[in-house]
């Protein structure tokens, strides 16, 4: 359940229908810095990111409903920070499509490591056992966009000022995304390489993205090393060394989703 904010006076937001959601919950896991293995502690907030399967209701009537359950501690606009979470619920058809095109952050819960997972049940686990279906070039280059969509805000070139002014101010640049910006193009590659995504991140490269986050690597090297990998991922792609198949499953991912929302329906209502 989401924490509850009115103790300590914070208003929080929410949306969606956490009576669908909560109980119906297949699939959770933490996300963020801290799956990754990148959190530093005192400073950044608690993410979490999961899936819930919806009632016949919501996908074989006729009135429409929200695809997802959000919950937020900082109200709408305000940045979240050390001691805030975020919560993220997708109903199971809109976290597969998500999936499919190899969304970095919506497949994160495919690979996390079970000390990090808040819930699984049987059909969260059988989901888990499919990850490689969802991983394909397309996922790697959705990877890199989401690198090039950091490597900008890293570089100030969108939306005018860095969010975080304070970064700005101690290290001359935005060293949060930085490493987010690093984080992507590794991951990107390894995917590209090894058709697998390793969660948290292995030591050295752990270590190497903590030191950017931290302030302590200059900009151009870490741009340098963000462009490198980026040159060698489309290398591999242009070669077609990558070994992993053009797009996702999506046939056995669509019949699975078929077959996981009518064994759901069966054991909730009996």
């Amino acid at each position: 359940m989401p924490p509850d904010a009115s103790e300590d006076g914070r208003h929080h937001v929410e949306y969606g229908d956490a009576a669908v959601a909560l109980p119906n919950e297949i699939l959770r896991s933490v996300v963020g810095s801290g799956v990754h293995g990148i959190a530093i502690p005192g400073t950044d907030d608690h993410d979490e990111l999961g899936v819930y399967v919806e009632p016949p209701s919501y996908l074989l009537g006729i009135t429409e409903h929200r695809e997802d359950y959000i919950w937020r501690t900082q109200p709408e606009g305000a940045r979240s920070g050390h001691g805030d979470t975020d919560l993220v619920l997708y109903g199971l058809r809109k976290y597969l499509r998500l999936a499919v095109k190899g969304n970095p952050t919506v497949l994160l819960p495919l690979f996390a490591p079970e000390s990090d997972l808040v819930t699984v049940t049987p059909l969260g686990l059988e989901l888990r056992e499919r990850r490689g279906w969802f991983l394909s070039q397309q996922a790697v280059r959705r990877f890199l966009g989401y690198m090039a969509s950091q490597r900008d805000r890293m570089l100030g070139r969108r939306g005018g000022a860095p969010s975080r002014p304070e970064l700005v101010e101690r290290h001359g640049w935005d060293t949060k995304y930085g490493s987010h910006a690093l984080r992507l193009a590794i991951q990107g590659y390894e995917i590209a390489t090894t058709a697998t995504l390793t969660l948290p991140m292995p030591v050295e490269q752990r270590e190497r993205v903590l030191a950017v986050k931290r302030g302590e690597v200059p900009r151009d090297d870490v741009l340098a090393e963000i462009e490198s990998l980026e040159r060698q991922v489309e290398e591999l792609l242009a070669a077609g060394r990558c070994p992993l198949p053009e797009f996702a499953a999506e046939s056995q991912i669509s019949a699975w989703s078929v077959e996981a929302h009518q064994r759901h329906w069966a054991s909730t209502t009996g």
